[in-house]
């Protein structure tokens, strides 16, 4: 039988080009965890999670020593066995989403190529589809705003996106900014990061109904998910549940609630793979529609979410352009990027990504 015989845990630090600004703070480096995983077969596995205190609670630092906890339940263990692996991290461990999912993906790369497949087969998929990212706009003064989306546009890009939830007065001069800039053409997608009051949501989604938005995530706190239903009801902007839906127990009580039109699934959210996939299912049932996205992961993870967003038609937005915002890419293979946000995944077997030796070797690393 295939067991886990060693795995390194690596602190991957990786410096922005300029500081990536949300509501909730703002970020100068992407602190993020590789994992390697290694078999008695000779296979291995890697995976990647990009934590972020405010949202799951974990930094760099805490997840790798609770990634040490975590090594130390699954060595020895048959990495095929999925579902027991992820039992075995849940006992181990509450909540700690971010380094589960790096250790998550690690699994389905060794998994799928155990069955000398690409992991979007091994995920179900039949066959590849286009894939398009947006890009991100930092939220700040308005007309820096607007200049960095004009930048996006002349890029190529054929959706930008827009971090709001700084007052929603001003993120509406934001938005008249952004769209004096790039004319009505290009869509918008709004990312409040749960900075309005239920009342300013509302207030904010009615004015901005005339700028050709998309769609709206987690214009409210989290915890304030009850009143939801009630912003869904009458805004006129497609509401996006995103750090309200952590994984599949999350996504049956916000559609029962019938409290959003769409669900953000982010793999250091849902714990990785395993748990994401049965959000999918719910969203399949219930006719929601999907967003991949992500936090600052570098190419490996966000291979990984290609590889998910393969799976099902009710995957309708990709987020995937905070790779673009490294000064430094250490990743070999894994999805590329392509005029106008287009991102293309390979057919290699497995996860499909190897991360440069010299790059590894550099880093603070433990093996278990």
């Amino acid at each position: 039988m295939m067991v886990i015989s060693k795995i390194e845990i690596f602190k991957s630090p990786i410096k922005l080009k300029k500081p990536f600004v949300i509501s909730l703070g703002e970020m100068k480096y992407a602190d993020n965890i590789i994992v390697k995983i290694y078999t008695n077969s000779g296979l291995e596995g890697i995976g990647e999670c990009s934590p972020f205190l405010p949202i799951n609670g974990e930094s760099m630092e805490t997840c790798f020593v609770v990634g040490q906890y975590l090594a130390k339940v699954l060595k020895g263990k048959n990495p095929l066995d999925l579902g027991q692996c992820t039992v075995q991290m849940d006992k181990t461990i509450y909540g700690n989403t971010s380094i589960k999912s790096a250790f998550d993906i690690a699994l389905y790369d060794i998994a799928a190529q155990a069955a000398n497949l690409p992991l979007y087969k091994f995920l179900g998929a039949e066959k590849k589809r286009e894939l398009k990212t947006d890009y991100t706009v930092s939220i700040g003064d308005a007309d820096e705003m607007a200049a960095d989306a004009l930048e996006i546009k002349e890029r190529g890009f054929e959706v930008i996106k827009v971090k709001l939830g700084k007052n929603g007065q001003e993120d509406v001069k934001r938005i008249q900014a952004i769209r004096a800039s790039i004319g009505l053409t290009i869509p918008l997608r709004l990312d409040a990061n749960q900075g309005w009051s239920v009342p300013e949501a509302i207030e904010t989604l009615e004015a901005l109904a005339p700028y050709n938005i998309q769609h709206c995530e987690e214009p409210i706190p989290r915890w304030e998910f009850m009143a939801l239903p009630k912003i869904k009801k009458v805004s006129p902007i497609t509401i996006m549940a995103d750090e309200s839906c952590l994984d599949h127990h999350d996504a049956e009580r916000l559609i029962g609630l019938d409290a959003c039109d769409a669900i953000n699934i982010k793999l250091g959210k849902s714990s990785g793979l395993y748990k994401a996939i049965k959000i999918i299912k719910l969203a399949e049932e219930a006719n929601i529609a999907l967003q991949i996205g992500g936090f600052l992961e570098s190419r490996i993870g966000f291979t990984a979410s290609a590889h998910l967003a393969m799976t099902s038609s009710q995957v309708k937005f990709i987020d995937f352009d905070t790779p673009l915002m490294f000064e430094e890419d250490p990743v070999l293979e894994g999805i590329t990027y392509g005029k106008n946000g287009l991102v293309s995944l390979s057919d290699k077997i497995g996860l499909g990504v190897k991360v440069k030796a010299d790059y590894l070797e550099k880093l603070t690393k433990v093996v278990i």
